[in-house]
């Protein structure tokens, strides 16, 4: 096999970086490039992260991926912003990174700021792609399920503007811009049209939040009629939860703000078998993060080596195609979709006795036996 030439990836979670707005062009590999090799930013996170992480690097090892890792480590638990300003500088200088979740732990004071919310805000992460797919060997209540979310990264519930000035009454702010909801609604229709999709669905809250999402909605409503080749549809937020967990074939591309796209994806990866098989990815401008889709952490099974390595494996095919390296890309996610499909391998989440270890294992079985890994820069 012949690695490093560009080839068109395959449909079942191929790449997903599109431009974000239609004056840009496709976005080049960072900057970060030394002798025809790529340095990435790894930052390992909390629970499950870490042994993942490992795990990844060891099939990055394995396959002769020309990806270099420059670990930095996050530590939740620390009131110091040192780590986080350590790891956002870090993804600066080499415009890239795979990241394991790190905890946000609600019982620590108000003024802790999460770790992922300053990562995603710093370097205006602007938007997350999470592709939910019915996949092979994986079975679920619903089938043939191929939904795109994009969700708006750096703004609504998540500002982290909350305040007690009279005690016992909280305010928290939501926070929705003109400025902001255009461009999200934009991305939204231009991964489409680069997917050959047919649908666009802005979900929201319109009729009781007139203002705020009645903005985001009016945003995407003038987006989508710069692209009539694309149907447009809203849909109200609870309304789309029940119709998602209904008749989720209806959904193709689903557009909205924060905190909708954070229980919308959850339910997606639920609906295609659970968070350890949906990859994630957070683009902006200049810079992207690719880690496990509805970010949970797996504190509960932390080095037990029974977590599903399925979804940050896919994260890094993403990281991959990303940097161009589209062949390594298909290989490793071919190997990977395969090993599903062997159903004693299944991780616990699945109803299996497979363990991370095995998984991966299979996993490097598959790419050996697809020939020779050899390296064309």
């Amino acid at each position: 096999m012949s690695l490093g030439m560009s080839t068109r990836a395959p449909t079942l979670f191929g790449p997903t970086n599109v431009p974000a707005l239609s004056s840009r062009s496709c976005r080049s590999p960072p900057p970060a490039r030394y002798g025809g090799r790529h340095t990435v930013t790894l930052i390992p996170g909390d629970g499950i992260g870490p042994e993942l992480a490992k795990h990844v690097c060891e099939l990055f090892r394995f396959c002769c991926v020309p990806v270099d890792f420059e670990v930095v480590d996050v530590d939740s638990s620390m009131a110091s912003e040192d780590d986080i300003d350590d790891a956002i500088m870090a993804i600066r200088r080499n415009g890239v990174a795979l990241k394991g979740n790190i905890e946000t732990n609600h019982n620590l004071p108000p003024s802790y700021k999460s770790r992922n919310n300053l990562l995603r805000t710093t370097l205006d992460l602007y938007a997350n792609v999470m592709h939910c797919q019915s996949l092979p060997g994986v079975r679920t209540r619903h089938r043939k399920i191929d939904i795109m979310i994009v969700r708006e990264n750096t703004e609504g519930e998540y500002s982290s503007l909350e305040h007690e000035n009279v005690p016992g009454v909280v305010e928290c702010l939501k926070i929705i811009t003109k400025t902001k909801s255009l461009r999200i609604a934009d991305y939204a229709f231009q991964t489409a049209r680069a997917k050959g999709r047919r649908l666009v669905t802005a979900v929201h809250k319109a009729n009781i939040m007139k203002l705020g999402d009645g903005l985001f909605l009016e945003c995407c409503k003038e987006v989508a009629s710069g692209y009539p080749e694309i149907s447009f549809e809203s849909m109200i937020v609870d309304n789309t939860t029940m119709q998602l967990v209904s008749r989720p074939q209806q959904f193709d591309v689903m557009v909205m703000p924060n905190l909708y796209g954070n229980v919308v994806s959850n339910v997606c990866a639920g609906l295609v078998g659970g968070p350890g098989l949906v990859p994630g990815a957070n683009y902006g401008e200049n810079y992207a993060v690719f880690e496990t889709g509805t970010r949970n952490t797996g504190k509960s099974i932390a080095n037990s080596n029974t977590a599903n390595p399925t979804a940050m494996l896919l994260a890094s095919c993403l990281l991959l195609d990303h940097l161009k390296l589209h062949d390594y890309a298909s290989m490793i996610r071919r190997a990977v979709l395969s090993t599903l499909t062997e159903t004693k391998l299944h991780t616990a989440d699945l109803g299996g006795q497979g363990s991370t270890s095995e998984v991966l294992q299979r996993v490097m079985n598959a790419v050996q036996s697809t020939g020779p890994r050899t390296l064309s820069m």
